[in-house]
């Protein structure tokens, strides 16, 4: 078993150092953040994660696991270093090392001989070159192994992959990557260290693509009458598509395709090449959020202004917290433009948020319905399924739903008297 360092404790650095230590390995996670490794250290977890708890106070009481800010106590040690950094958006689309870039300058003196450095973080086609020449060391080799979790679902994906990428250009270091790999069943697909850095961007434009063609069918079939859910049942039954990614909704968001998909934009013209059809992708995706925002101001009769809108999520996604690039912020923020006065609830707000002072925070689905003009569900949650629209059109000034995650019971909210909107439908 291997002494593993993780740098970054955030989504991928947490989960995957989590994940690592279940493994058998022994990890240190390195932060700079002391207030969350001092959460940490006491088994607090700083993010909504299915079953990271868990493992994290696991790895703690076996002895396997441990958290610090000090490089002394995590980096001389280390047979293997992952970097999981943050590679925000730069203001021209491109993808910000500066993260990777520090922190490589800053353990370089500290790695011991034979060290092998592991570029977990999504990062543009070139960075291991990169990080190799700030790190000015021949004795250790740079590794890129992307990660492919989804949040709400990342200790099962890390545990449970469809594949696992390592991309070097020594043979020494790719397979000792590959073996920490030796307790998860699935293909280790080792290749040159630009094939793996690609291939991560590669993954999330086409899912993004595929997500973008899906809404767009969306607003086809509202057009010509037909509905999104035969459609998408029919053409995912071929096995050249696929049935996943295929449910149409309010557009894609989060941390990673986002910035993903621009980044990769960037990438290719660095490389000469006019990526126009994800230009296409990003432009149509973003269009969609005022497609859904235009069918809550029709609901209230072409106008929001002085109106009540009540929503029903706020993050990017279900089974998260992460607010990051979510199609529901920024639907509500050109409903809120528009002249909406805007209620929210979700599972994970727990008090108002400081970026967005203009959102009320309410504390359950029925509360945050109390006097408003028109619900909109934004975010996929469970919860909202079971909600009795019986109860919600008591609290509302007029029964309209607009769905925007077709996660309702259509039948069921028009039986109780509901004008539904839904995406496709």
């Amino acid at each position: 078993m291997a002494q593993i360092a993780v740098i970054g404790t955030g989504y991928v650095g947490l989960a995957s150092g989590a994940c690592l230590s279940s493994l058998g390995h022994t990890v240190v996670c390195l932060d700079i953040d002391e207030a969350k490794i001092s959460l940490l250290r006491n088994g607090q977890i700083p993010i909504v994660e299915n079953g990271l708890a868990e493992l994290v106070t696991s790895g703690i009481a076996m002895k396997t696991l441990s958290f610090t800010t000090e490089i002394s106590e995590s980096i001389p040690s280390a047979d293997v270093v992952f970097l999981c950094l943050p590679t925000p958006q730069d203001d021209d689309g491109s993808a910000d090392l500066s993260y990777v870039e520090k922190a490589v300058a800053d353990i370089r003196t500290e790695l011991k001989p034979g060290a092998i450095l592991v570029n977990k973080s999504t990062v543009p086609v070139g960075t291991a070159v990169r990080v190799q020449e700030i790190l000015k060391r021949d004795d250790v080799h740079v590794v890129s192994n992307p990660e492919f979790l989804r949040q709400g679902t990342a200790v099962h994906d890390f545990l449970h992959p469809s594949r696992v990428v390592i991309g070097g250009d020594n043979e020494s270091a790719t397979a000792a990557v590959a073996a920490l790999y030796a307790g998860v069943d699935a293909p280790i697909l080792q290749m040159k260290t630009a094939s793996a850095e690609a291939l991560k961007y590669a993954a999330n434009a086409f899912l993004a693509t595929k997500l973008t063609f899906i809404n767009a069918m969306a607003d086809i079939c509202e057009a010509v009458g037909a509905d999104i859910f035969d459609v998408a049942a029919g053409i995912g039954m071929d096995p050249r598509i696929g049935s996943d990614m295929l449910r149409a909704g309010p557009g894609w968001g989060g941390s990673c395709f986002p910035k993903d998909t621009r980044a990769l934009v960037s990438i290719a013209a660095d490389g000469g090449y006019d990526f126009a059809l994800l230009r296409g992708v990003i432009e149509t995706n973003d269009q969609h959020y005022a497609r859904i925002a235009d069918k809550v101001i029709e609901e209230c009769g072409g106008s929001v202004a002085g109106k009540v809108v009540a929503s029903w999520g706020l993050t990017f996604k279900a089974e998260t917290d992460d607010l990051r690039d979510s199609p529901a912020i920024k639907i509500l923020t050109v409903l809120h433009e528009a002249g909406a006065i805007v209620r929210a609830y979700d599972p994970t707000a727990k008090k108002p948020y400081v970026a967005y002072p203009w959102i009320q925070v309410a504390t359950s689905a029925l509360e945050v319905c109390e006097g408003a003009d028109v619900l909109a569900v934004l975010t996929e949650w469970n919860e909202f399924v079971s909600v009795d629209p019986q109860a919600v059109g008591q609290r509302l000034q007029a029964k309209m739903v607009v769905d925007g995650r077709n996660v309702l019971n259509r039948e069921a909210w028009q039986a109780a008297g509901f004008t539904y909107r839904g995406v496709g439908r």
